[in-house]
């Protein structure tokens, strides 16, 4: 059998350290990040998903799920999976 994703929309906004926290419209939980100063290259951000901690750098798409949870996705990833709708497209 074969099977198609259904479409659906999603909220995003893209991970910029400077513009911490993300203007997600305010559903369900903030989204939460935390920097970490262990790493030996230097300070690295994460982001809480309900799989476990993800680094995020600068760049990355920050994803709203379908149930409220957030998830990164790297630039490359997001512009091959996903294209911005307009206001007027019904969710």
């Amino acid at each position: 059998m074969r099977y198609r994703k259904k479409p659906v929309v999603i909220e995003a906004e893209q991970f910029d350290i400077s513009k911490l926290p993300l203007p997600f419209s305010g559903r369900g939980d903030p989204c939460c990040f935390e920097r970490r100063d262990d790493h030996p290259d230097g300070d690295r951000w994460y982001i809480h998903t309900l799989e476990g901690d993800f680094e995020c750098t600068q760049g990355d798409w920050i994803i709203r799920g379908v149930k409220g949870e957030f998830y990164p996705c790297k630039p490359d990833i997001f512009a091959e999976t996903y294209e911005e709708v307009s206001a007027a497209e019904p969710e």
